[in-house]
């Protein structure tokens, strides 16, 4: 399934580099980034729930915001891109 996650964290306060960078690391290990900060992830339920539990450890609440978007299974008609830095295709051939 296709979920697409957005975030913002605020860095002003002592630890909101780190959590950013946290959350942004968490984010590359399950998908690719298609905007500074959203990122689409296509994962398997349960890689998700790890993921999201993973996402919501480190961001704080009172300061941070993450916004999931579920777009399911047939996501590929729901996205439609425009303008420079297009995204791979995750479900395309892998060349090295």
């Amino acid at each position: 399934m296709m979920v697409l996650v957005s975030y913002d964290v605020q860095t002003g306060d002592p630890g909101g580099a780190r959590r950013l960078r946290r959350i942004a690391r968490a984010l590359k290990d399950h998908g690719q980034r298609v905007q500074y900060s959203v990122f689409e992830c296509d994962v398997e339920p349960a890689q998700w729930a790890i993921l999201k539990q993973r996402l919501l450890g480190e961001f704080e609440p009172d300061k941070d915001s993450l916004r999931f978007y579920h777009l399911g299974g047939n996501w590929h008609r729901r996205i439609e891109h425009h303008g420079a830095k297009p995204a791979i295709d995750l479900d395309g051939p892998l060349l090295f």
